[in-house]
């Protein structure tokens, strides 16, 4: 992708597809170095290379759509199916959202979660669920002011157990 501004004025929601690999990838990119310049410590992983392993082919882990604009990705975001066995009802966990800094205050996040939703229902399922890295306020006031809410009485927690190989 160029260097060149893509600020939106006609922006296309559409499903991530093979072919936007390279751009995800930089887009991936950037979003991590953003995380990054709030205090993140994470080894980010994700890549272009990964994004096609891990997003297409028999079994894949997520699935995504993407916002484009004048022909280049200006922001992504890519979800995968739970399902929440206290209310009984499908989920959507969003695990990443990301919008080009000169992209942003043009729509395109809220047009993207307003596409996750429409996909989440036509699925059957109810809600969309996140996660937001505490120092991204940035992140934290957008989706405030889309209505979302913290859920307070759950805390994530992650487990990575050494098991033995088979």
């Amino acid at each position: 992708m160029s260097n060149a501004s893509v600020v939106p004025t006609d922006v296309t929601i559409r499903p991530a597809a093979v072919g936007d690999a390279a751009e995800v990838g930089q887009l991936a990119a950037q979003f991590a170095d953003y995380l990054r310049s709030l205090g993140d410590t994470t080894d980010f992983q994700f890549t272009a290379q990964t994004y096609l392993r891990d997003g297409f082919g028999p079994n894949p882990a997520f699935a995504g759509i993407v916002a484009e604009a004048e022909g280049h990705l200006v922001g992504y975001l890519l979800y995968h199916f739970g399902y929440d066995t206290d209310r009984a009802v499908r989920m959507m966990h969003v695990v990443d959202l990301y919008v080009r800094a000169d992209a942003r205050a043009h729509g395109v996040g809220t047009t993207l979660l307003y596409e996750a939703a429409r996909i989440c229902r036509s699925a059957g399922g109810r809600d969309l669920f996140w996660a937001v890295y505490a120092p991204n306020k940035l992140a934290a006031r957008f989706y405030e002011h889309l209505g979302a809410e913290y859920v307070h009485d759950l805390r994530f927690m992650t487990w990575w157990p050494r098991l033995a190989s088979t």
